[in-house]
């Protein structure tokens, strides 16, 4: 008798991280290919820097501070798959509505709708994700999951700058996302038939704990400094635009070249965070705080340069952050910690935002100290945090 081999569908907890990483790769093309053009179209419909940097960094806060609530929903009602449908919809589906957008305020809204949606579900997939991580290792769990996720951000932008090659305007490329939009529910709907009850893939479920013990709390600090010094691609793009020194439709080249490089460090830094663990966080921030020195030049070597140090601090963020909290997470409150994670997070990113946006009007050195320091800063927390939950 033939003797079966191992294969894909021997193990359910890489098939629905897969399944996941699907449902991500389309939401990516979608949200991160209307980010790509989002800090022009707000400039060309008359918005100031200072508006464009408030505006995403609003969104970016309600997007981390409302996951609390999300978070706490879905833990006392069970609801996992109805609370993520919600907000998916809502994330996915304010993107290709900007097509209709007759203002910057209008658009405005919707940028921060679409970061309400993704408030809303991402809590939810992070612990359903979460369960997975027993059989196959944190880092290499929300690695995966996120590279897929990346790789999605990395084609959204490219297919924009295709449509803006090809003589269409901002509103056309809003307009083709909702190809991806449509993709990515249909994508969520097969991953909710496939595995109903996510719970069930825990190889060993922890013990219940009653807090979320003082390393939770200083690696939260930690990410809130560490935010404050990350940069939204709006005001990135923004910068570009008015300093011209990238042609429009390669604005969303290079936010792909630096998705891609992210794609690369998610996987890379995933492996290694399960071999080596804290060591691999502090590179991490060391060197996403190289990127604004690079950023904000006038030539163009430098900024391209820069692509893949953004694309560092968000796999730091998208992957290592993750898998640190699913290392300690309370069993039956995964939910509500992600939640409180990322607001604090959510905090972080909206007092940097506010704070690059007026300082941008005024010193981009200024920018750019803010930046480095912030994240630095974050290091040091980083540092406690791990000492404490050795």
């Amino acid at each position: 008798m033939m003797k079966r081999t191992s294969g894909f569908t021997d193990s359910p907890a890489l098939r629905f991280v897969l399944m996941m990483g699907v449902v991500n790769l389309f939401g990516d093309v979608t949200y991160e290919g209307g980010a790509a053009i989002n800090g022009q179209f707000l400039g060309a419909l008359g918005a100031s820097a200072a508006a464009v940097s408030i505006i995403a960094g609003s969104g970016e806060f309600l997007g981390y501070a409302l996951r609390s609530v999300s978070g706490y929903v879905a833990d006392r009602t069970g609801r996992y798959w109805l609370v993520t449908f919600v907000g998916y919809a809502i994330n996915l589906f304010a993107v290709p509505a900007m097509a209709l957008a007759g203002s910057w305020q209008i658009a405005g809204v919707l940028i921060i709708a679409e970061r309400i949606g993704r408030a809303i579900r991402k809590p939810t997939v992070e612990a359903m994700i979460s369960y997975t991580t027993g059989k196959l290792g944190r880092g290499w769990a929300y690695g995966l999951n996120t590279a897929l996720d990346e790789t999605g951000a990395t084609v959204g932008p490219l297919i924009i700058a295709l449509v803006l090659l090809l003589g269409g305007d901002y509103r056309t490329g809003f307009a083709w996302l909702f190809v991806s939009a449509v993709l990515a529910g249909a994508a969520l709907a097969a991953a909710r038939v496939g595995f109903p009850v996510p719970a069930r893939l825990e190889d060993r479920p922890t013990a219940e704990a009653k807090g979320f013990g003082a390393p939770y709390w200083l690696y939260m600090a930690a990410a809130a400094v560490f935010a404050a010094g990350l940069m939204s691609y709006e005001l990135v793009a923004f910068h570009l635009a008015r300093m011209q020194l990238v042609a429009g439709p390669w604005i969303p080249v290079l936010l792909a070249l630096s998705t891609g490089c992210g794609v690369i460090a998610n996987l890379v830094l995933g492996r290694l965070y399960d071999r080596i663990g804290l060591p691999v966080i502090l590179a991490g921030v060391v060197l996403s705080a190289l990127f604004a020195p690079l950023a904000f030049q006038n030539t163009l070597l430098p900024i391209v340069l820069a692509m893949p140090l953004w694309g560092v601090g968000y796999a730091t963020q998208d992957t290592l952050l993750k898998a640190v909290i699913a290392g300690i997470l309370p069993e039956g409150r995964r939910g509500l910690a992600f939640g409180l994670f990322y607001a604090a997070y959510g905090v972080g990113w909206l007092v940097g935002s506010i704070a690059t946006g007026l300082l941008y009007e005024r010193s981009l050195p200024a920018v750019i100290a803010f930046v480095m320091i912030a994240q630095l800063a974050s290091l040091p927390l980083f540092l406690l945090a791990g000492r404490g939950h050795r």
